[in-house]
């Protein structure tokens, strides 16, 4: 059998003007800045006028280690936002905008998919309200201010040497991950190393997506930490007076987007940081506001659960003073048999034992989320290869540590396959059994917070890290930043940081190569193994196959 690809069902659907989905949560065609007819931005005004109502519940769904077999939880979380309107129930869903570097090069789309996809969908995987254009403008305006600075006098005393702050760009290119900058004689200024990242590892987009409001926005750009002195001390965004204009190139970008489901759901998609080299979710500002118009909130976590559900939990909750009711751990077949050793190309095939034996990979990451004292329901995101017997094997295994696997066909279904997992999650959460905490304190030292996320979440036997590392980390702790979270830049693919070790390791150490302090953003990023902060295509990458076709249609980016 036959089934229609994703852009074919996005490009059927039945949209609604956006201002009727305005109206489903109370945003008055007023409060809403449209743009086109299916997408808007929500004004600063309604926002503020909702802050006294109280809130609804926070559903994070969240997924195993990442596989080539797929495991849907952008998919999941749309799907079960539709559900639970079915079942009746006021909800709304919050998710990430894309990145263009995945998008060109292997991972695709960022909008669900099958019968569960948040539309319009080609807008949201491109420059859909420019959002991610705005922040690497904002961004590349700092990096072109602290070059003028230096060149025009060096007031703030730089060494060029310690320049912290690298540039950024939308898109994979790993030539650009080291650079020599202002070359070519006295009038380009001094030549000095730097490099790129990518967009989404930007702390602009880390502080967008944590910041309240405007005037907290500015703050924390000002606090951005650009350089230092040959003193060491530091220079800050606000010393070289780069704040405000930086603000003003983000006060769109700051208003979080209304977009609809399939089935006509109201969707905030909004911010973008990835989960393996910055926080991984989606903007404060746009949970904060489904939260007092939604009585339900699905929001997702970049990711497996060992990075996006940690930092959300460690980082968004604990910043935005907020909670999950319940966790969905999003899980496939496919995977679990990837997981136990079966190669991609056999993965149509039953195979019960392997099912069984990659498990441990879901069962790790259960007794990681309970351990913030929240329950979770694991979702089976059903592919129709899946037979009845792989499928009762998850069940039983999630039933060995406690918790119920819930069989979901949103792809095929939409809201009618969805419903039995909405029914169970709303189960949950009418029991009261979340008693949420993050798992270290805020006055952990800095080191011990990374030994804490390595031992406890990725069953590490230790971290190293040389005396540079650790002396650095004690320097910011004298300096007054040795409450801030710990932000871990580590493979997707795996507990450890090797990518080709699946399942469940043990025994492993946790390689700390840099730490870099987020001052603005309030957290320490440590870069653990091999990952990088500018990833690059793949050798037959997906932009070679993406074209617009004699009827002006894309084709090849979903």
């Amino acid at each position: 059998m036959s089934y229609k690809s994703d852009i074919e069902i996005a490009r059927e659907a039945q949209k609604r003007p956006i201002q009727e989905i305005g109206e489903k949560i109370g945003i008055s065609s007023d409060d809403l800045l449209p743009y086109g007819h299916d997408k808007a931005k929500v004004s600063q005004e309604f926002i503020n006028s909702v802050q006294s109502k109280e809130d609804g519940k926070l559903i994070l769904v969240t997924a195993i280690n990442p596989t080539p077999a797929g495991e849907g939880k952008t998919t999941t979380t749309v799907g079960l936002g539709d559900g639970l309107n079915r079942i009746g129930k006021n909800a709304m869903i919050c998710i990430r905008e894309a990145s263009l570097g995945p998008n060109f090069g292997m991972k695709g789309g960022a909008a669900g998919g099958g019968y569960a996809q948040v539309v319009p969908m080609e807008e949201m995987n491109l420059h859909f309200t420019g959002d991610f254009h705005a922040i690497t403008s904002a961004h590349s305006l700092l990096s072109a201010m602290i070059d003028n600075h230096i060149y025009w006098g060096n007031e703030c005393e730089i060494d060029i040497r310690r320049v912290a702050w690298r540039r950024v760009v939308d898109m994979n290119d790993r030539a650009l991950r080291q650079i020599t900058a202002s070359l070519g004689g006295v009038s380009n200024g001094f030549p000095r190393e730097t490099g790129f990242d990518i967009t989404v590892a930007s702390e602009v987009m880390a502080i967008l997506c944590l910041a309240n409001d405007l005037k907290d926005l500015e703050k924390r750009l000002g606090d951005i930490i650009v350089a230092y002195r040959r003193d060491k001390t530091p220079v800050y965004c606000r010393d070289i007076k780069a704040e405000g204009a930086m603000t003003v190139l983000l006060k769109d970008a700051m208003q979080p987007n209304l977009v609809q489901t399939l089935e006509n759901n109201p969707a905030f998609v909004h911010g973008g940081p990835f989960a393996n080299i910055a926080h991984g979710c989606n903007s404060v500002i746009a949970t904060k506001t489904a939260l007092k118009v939604a009585d339900y909130v699905v929001t997702e976590a970049g990711f497996g659960a060992d990075l996006g559900a940690e930092k959300f939990m460690n980082i968004k909750c604990r910043k935005a003073g907020i909670a999950p009711s319940a966790v969905v751990l999003v899980a496939t077949v496919r995977a679990m048999k990837m997981n136990g050793g079966v190669a991609k190309a056999d993965l149509g095939a039953e195979n019960v034992d392997a099912v069984n034996s990659g498990c441990a990979n879901l069962g790790r990451h259960i007794e990681n989320i309970k351990s913030f004292g929240v329950p979770v329901v694991v979702a089976i995101n059903h592919f129709v290869t899946d037979t009845d017997a792989e499928v009762d094997a998850v069940k039983a295994y999630a039933a060995t540590h406690g918790v119920e696997a819930v069989l979901s066909r949103h792809w095929e279904l939409g809201s009618e396959g969805s419903a039995p997992l909405a029914e169970k999650v709303v189960e949950i959460i009418e029991g009261g059994s979340a008693n949420f905490a993050p798992i270290y304190p805020d006055d952990m030292p800095l080191f011990e917070k990374i030994e804490t996320i390595a031992k406890r979440i990725y069953r590490a036997d230790e971290v190293l890290a040389d005396n540079k590392i650790r002396n650095q980390l004690k320097e910011w702790e004298e300096a007054g930043y040795g409450n801030l979270p710990v932000c871990m830049a580590k493979t997707q693919y795996s507990f450890s940081t090797d990518p080709s070790l699946r399942g469940a390791p043990t025994g492993h150490s946790v390689p700390v190569r840099e730490v870099r302090l987020s001052a603005g953003a309030g957290f320490i990023v440590a870069v653990c193994g091999e990952i990088m902060t500018m990833p690059g295509l793949p050798r037959k990458p997906a932009s070679e196959s993406i074209r617009l076709n004699d009827d002006g249609q894309i084709e090849g980016l979903f």
